[in-house]
């Protein structure tokens, strides 16, 4: 058998020191907004190159929070508009209309599935406040005319970064999460960062944002029992940041892995009914996902054999946001909405196993049965 993603596996590879620092919090009797958080922010802030790290309790709250202080610094007002890709995971939008704001999506480029930059400048308004680029897949999605729009148009660079921890920016080397004026990083336990639970946290240069979304995710408060916002609970707790801070070490080392993987993949895969995403130089795709496009509607039938030949897969994502049932009904989901590219995607890829404890052995089984298919 060969899963997907074995968690067990992937939280052996640093489980001594990783009990360590479990451990370790357990004994301290402090488990909330104490060393352990303020350790991890600060070295995930070096890493990514920013100013400040701020936990949160997952990576949909780090949007949410993001736009939330957007609105609340008055930047931003309930029904303004965020351009986003049309086929990210439906925590993107949902970050967006959680705020009262506007999606505004936009087709991602087929043979790269990240947003289509030559389409966005059209979709904007007077109404537009911010681009939510989108990693997907560890893949990088900025680009330089994404940045030139933002400059032109005085929009926010809000990036989402809960698939591409460690991505490179190749034309200025910065690591994405530090790329936009604010960034959500997911740390949900299959993510190239995962914790043992939930976890999040936002990115930013922004010291006046940075006050803020740590203030809206502790219920609104920046003094004990004082409240400026109408906040939430929402925190990274002490044991997560302690598996993170100790997992973060061996980023890099894991990413290089889900890198050769990702070459064999890309190297032996040979299949007529097989498409491969755009192969993007080093440093530009972390591989948190390795999806493939599978054609002639047979996609389903390849995933079918196999799992019957013991290989786990997934589909990233069956239905796009636009076709959910929590927005058939949304003003901004017109019956003339027409996103067949996004459509296409949904219907054609498939997931295969990558990871930072996959052995190449494992990996040449499964390009041999595809190229058997």
């Amino acid at each position: 058998m060969i899963p997907f993603l074995s968690l067990k596996d992937v939280t052996a590879l640093h489980g001594e020191e990783i009990n360590e620092a479990v451990s370790r919090v357990v004994n301290s009797g402090w488990y909330l907004q104490g060393e352990e958080n303020a350790r991890f922010e600060q070295h995930y802030a070096e890493y990514i190159g920013t100013k400040y790290t701020i936990g949160c309790a997952n990576g949909l709250d780090a949007l949410i929070w993001i736009f939330r202080a957007y609105i609340e610094l008055g930047f931003m007002k309930p029904g303004d508009e965020v351009i986003v890709p049309a086929n990210t995971y439906i925590a993107t939008i949902l970050a967006i209309t959680e705020n009262g704001l506007v999606p505004v999506l936009v087709e991602p480029k087929y043979n790269t599935l990240v947003i289509d930059d030559q389409q966005i400048e059209s979709r904007i308004t007077d109404r537009t406040k911010a681009i939510c680029i989108v990693h997907l897949y560890g893949r990088i999605s900025c680009t330089p005319k994404i940045l030139d729009l933002c400059k032109k148009y005085n929009l926010k660079l809000v990036e989402d970064n809960a698939q591409a921890h460690g991505c490179i920016y190749a034309p200025t080397g910065q690591r994405t999460g530090s790329i936009g004026d604010a960034a959500g990083h997911s740390f949900y336990p299959g993510k190239n960062l995962g914790a043992l639970g939930d976890g999040g946290a936002v990115t930013t240069n922004d010291p006046e944002l940075a006050a803020a979304v740590r203030a809206l995710a502790n219920y609104g408060s920046q003094k004990k029992y004082v409240f400026k916002y109408a906040g939430r609970n929402s925190r990274l707790d002490e044991i997560q940041a302690a598996v993170l801070d100790v997992k973060l070490k061996y980023l890099d080392a894991d990413n290089a892995h889900r890198k050769e993987v990702a070459r064999y993949y890309y190297e032996n895969i040979n299949n007529p009914l097989i498409e491969l995403p755009d192969r993007l130089p080093d440093g530009q795709n972390v591989y948190h996902l390795f999806p493939i496009l599978v054609k002639d509607g047979k996609r389903d039938a390849l995933r079918d054999y196999l799992a019957a030949n013991g290989v786990g897969t997934v589909i990233h994502y069956p239905i796009p946001p636009h076709k959910q049932e929590c927005y058939a009904s949304a003003e901004w989901n017109t019956p003339t909405l027409s996103l067949p590219i996004t459509e296409a995607n949904a219907n054609e890829e498939l997931s295969l196993p990558i990871g930072p404890s996959i052995s190449i052995e494992e990996v040449e089984t499964i390009v041999s049965l595809i190229n058997r298919y």
